[in-house]
């Protein structure tokens, strides 16, 4: 199974994730989009399936400290254009395997993504 994990690597959550997938024995690959970025179509994706507000880290500084003409208003094409430039407002990490996504991090959540 190919699994990969989106974030930025000096992230605490980033590690205890990454911590519990090596624990695990389970193989990933590690995206950092902070250093690499992220495209479009993995942030429509990602919309898509999980649903704007759970994509979109507005409980983070790097959203926090946004103008409030940036905050307002905030639609799917402006939150992603501002994901895009910014992906720190991105939640992390944000775990991809063939058939599943899995926003955040949550130890029984990644249990239940692996049992088979």
């Amino acid at each position: 199974m190919a699994v990969i994990i989106y974030g930025i690597k000096n992230c605490d959550t980033m590690k205890k994730a990454r911590n519990w997938l090596e624990e695990h024995g389970v193989a990933y690959e590690f995206h950092d989009y902070k250093a690499l970025g992220i495209d479009r179509a993995h942030l429509e994706a990602w919309i898509n399936r999980a649903g704007l507000d759970t994509v979109l880290n507005r409980a983070g500084t790097t959203f926090r400290k946004l103008p409030d003409t940036e905050r307002e208003n905030l639609n799917r094409e402006k939150a992603i254009a501002l994901m895009l430039d910014q992906p720190s407002m991105i939640k992390r990490p944000v775990l991809e395997t063939e058939d599943k996504l899995v926003i955040g991090f949550k130890p029984q959540i990644y249990a239940g993504t692996f049992e088979d």
